[in-house]
């Protein structure tokens, strides 16, 4: 069964940060495309960040450019998000998403992503 598990989500000040991990399991992933995508209420799932297999190539929404880094270890089937200077309007359910094949140029479309976990919800208090 194929499982992408969001963690490391929670309750911050504005000003503070937070790493999310994604644990990727029922399949290798090393050759996909991973990705970040988040939800606020009332709003449709936007794109985060993405990552190429191997792990040379980043691509990040302009509204977190500079904020957020995205990485990845193979080698634990694992993705990160690092999301410093957090304001309230990154408050939202964080979701990992992975893309095979992991082919070129990255995207943030979500009709590209196969795969997607449940999701980690992330408050930054003002």
């Amino acid at each position: 069964q194929v499982q992408l598990v969001e963690s490391g989500g929670g309750l911050v000040q504005a000003g503070g940060s937070l790493r999310l991990s994604c644990a990727a399991s029922g399949r290798v992933f090393s050759r996909d495309v991973m990705g970040w995508f988040r939800q606020a209420p009332g709003k449709e799932r936007e794109f985060v960040a993405a990552i190429s297999w191997t792990g040379i190539t980043t691509y990040y929404a302009d509204s977190v450019k500079g904020r957020f880094a995205i990485s990845r270890d193979n080698a634990k089937n694992t993705v990160f998000l690092q999301m410093n200077s957090l304001k309230s309007e990154d408050t939202a359910v964080y979701y990992c998403a992975a893309r095979s094949p992991g082919t070129l140029p990255l995207s943030g479309r979500k009709d590209e992503f196969n795969y997607w976990g449940q999701g980690t919800q992330v408050t930054v208090s003002s």
